[in-house]
């Protein structure tokens, strides 16, 4: 539980920062929320050395994103960290934040080495950590195969098709489908199904069905979608279930 507390009390904040664009933006607010959400993490472990190194590892690296990422505010009144990137302060200013995030590294490995370092150990000879993986990747793209053989009939019935708008509403559509969407929509159902929750599974393919109801009128279209989609269930389906079986668990 320490180290939990430890690792996401520190992490929580370097995440918040980053997608509210603090570091470019509000560097003060960003090094402040840092050090003082680290300190309610490691508050029950504060007479700890590495607990102190590792709240230093996220101040550093707060400080040091703020140099790096910084546009134009000041986050000390006599510094400007935040320059126009062609001046000369600029570029300093982003050296030294990639030496804080240097020794925020060094110090990471000083603080938690050991421990990562049995974790990676337990979970590299973890028979279950690597079923569910070699599954999970089987599962995203193996399955990518399965879905390609599936919706190629139906691309060669829309490049048969006679030239006009819906020949090209239909290819604009299916071009629209994108592999990367696929290899996500399949990873987020294997993940849901091989963690026993089904019913969340239906919800991702309900919310799918939704972003795509607007665009899905066209004939074609909507057959590539249906049938892709219900080739990454499949996919993800049979290798969940065949994980969780061979883990000793439910198949569902």
């Amino acid at each position: 539980m320490e180290t939990a507390r430890v690792f996401f009390g520190l992490a929580a904040p370097l995440a918040v920062s980053w997608e509210r664009e603090w570091f470019s933006n509000r560097p003060r607010l960003a090094l402040v929320f840092s050090l003082a959400y680290g300190a309610c993490a490691i508050a029950p472990y504060r007479d700890d050395a590495k607990a102190l190194g590792a709240l230093g590892v996220s101040v550093l690296m707060a400080l040091g994103l703020s140099l790096v990422y910084g546009s134009h505010h000041a986050l000390f009144a006599s510094v400007s960290i935040f320059t126009p990137v062609t001046s000369g302060r600029a570029t300093i200013n982003k050296k030294l934040g990639v030496i804080l995030l240097a020794i925020a590294a060094v110090t990471a490995v000083w603080v938690a080495g050991a421990t990562i370092v049995t974790l990676v150990a337990q979970l590299l000879l973890s028979d279950k950590a690597i079923v569910m993986t070699s599954a999970l990747l089987l599962a995203v793209f193996g399955g990518g195969s399965v879905v390609k053989a599936a919706t190629d009939p139906v691309k060669e019935e829309v490049r048969q098709l006679q030239p006009g708008p819906a020949k090209t509403a239909a290819e604009a559509l299916v071009a629209s489908g994108g592999r990367s969407i696929g290899l996500f929509e399949r990873g987020v159902l294997f993940v849901f199904l091989a963690a026993g929750q089904p019913e969340a599974a239906a919800l991702v393919l309900a919310a799918k069905a939704l972003a795509r109801a607007p665009v899905d009128h066209v004939n074609h279209a909507s057959k590539y979608f249906l049938v892709g989609t219900l080739g990454s269930v499949i996919a993800s389906a049979a290798m969940s279930m065949a994980a969780r079986s061979a883990i000793g668990l439910p198949i569902l």
